[in-house]
Order: structure tokens, then C-alpha cells, then sequence
């Protein structure tokens, strides 16, 4: 889309929802809280925003932001209903080209990952290929639930970055 960040001010609240509303995968209410702090000055400004309303939440509320997102390479995959920001992170880190071997294991580390931590394993998949999210799934395992919940935040604040960077301007601040 690539507005100009004077334009994201502009934008009335259904708007601003509609078109910003998925940065946080299936969180629209966390851009129609930080619609009010507008104008932003910045793109950063905007993810600052965001970033700030997501640390100030309570750890349940983070956990049901990490509960909001698809296994990779899961069902929701395979059916075809994930957003249009997940299907194409996913496709874009291989998630939709695992050989049956790679999807198996996917499949069966996804769901022990679930069933350890009562949320999905969550990766900016953008910033990584097939090969390095079954290692850090993995990996992440071990990770005590406070550890893994606050590293998975860590993740969805990268995937917002790039989404908002899909739809703003990087660009000089906005004449406030």
C-alpha cells in the first residue's frame, strides 16, 4: 500500500483499523487502541506505539496474542485460511514446500510445543527459512514458559515491523 505517514494520521478509525488491523496477526483491537495517539510522527513512532500497548498488557493478554497466531505449516496452511500476511510469510520461508519428512516433524514439534507452553511457537518467518525455524523451534523447547512468552513477542514485534513496513512510508518525520 505505501502511504506517507501524514496519510496513516489522516485516516478515520474504521479506515486506520481496516488497513493497519492485522500488523499483529488477528489483533485489530491493538491498532484501534493506538489510534488515538495519533499523529505519529514517524513510521517508528507508530511501531512504538504498538510495541508500548502490547508490553503494557498483562501476561495473559501477550499469551492470547501468541494464541491468535497459525502453526506454521499447519492445517491452516494446508486449507488455505490463513491471512494474507501468513500465507505469504510462510510461503516466502518455505512452510508451504516441506517434504513429507520436514511436515511431520513440523506437525508433531508444533503440537509438543503447544502442549508445553498452551500457545503456538511463534517466528518472524520472513526473517528466517524452513531450516533455521525447525532448528529454533527446537531449540526453544527447553525455554522455562515466561522465557518462551516474552521471546515469542519478541517475534510478533519483528513480524508488526515488517507488516507496517509494507503499508507505511519509511520516510522523513510528519510536519506535526
Amino acid at each position: 500500500m505505501n502511504m506517507d505517514i501524514a496519510t496513516v494520521n489522516a485516516l478515520p478509525y474504521e479506515d486506520f483499523v481496516n488497513i493497519l488491523g492485522n500488523v499483529v496477526e488477528k489483533c485489530p483491537i491493538i491498532t484501534a487502541a493506538v489510534w488515538s495517539r495519533r499523529p505519529f510522527v514517524n513510521l517508528t513512532a507508530l511501531e512504538t506505539a504498538i510495541s508500548e500497548f502490547i508490553d503494557a498488557l498483562p501476561e495473559s493478554g501477550k499469551e492470547g496474542i501468541l494464541r491468535c497466531h497459525p502453526d506454521l505449516a499447519g492445517r491452516d496452511l494446508q486449507s488455505g485460511t490463513l491471512t494474507r500476511e501468513s500465507r505469504e510469510e510462510q510461503a516466502g520461508s518455505g512452510m508451504d514446500a516441506l517434504n513429507s519428512a520436514e511436515a511431520s516433524r513440523m506437525a508433531r514439534l508444533n503440537e509438543e510445543y503447544k502442549e508445553r507452553f498452551g500457545f503456538p511457537f511463534v517466528i518472524c518467518a520472513r526473517m528466517n527459512d524452513k531450516a533455521n525455524i525447525l532448528r529454533h523451534l527446537s531449540e526453544r523447547f527447553p525455554n522455562e514458559r515466561g522465557v518462551e512468552r516474552a521471546r515469542g513477542i519478541e517475534e510478533v514485534k519483528k513480524i508488526c515491523r515488517l507488516r507496517l513496513q509494507d503499508i507505511v512510508l519509511i520516510d522523513a518525520p510528519n510536519k506535526l
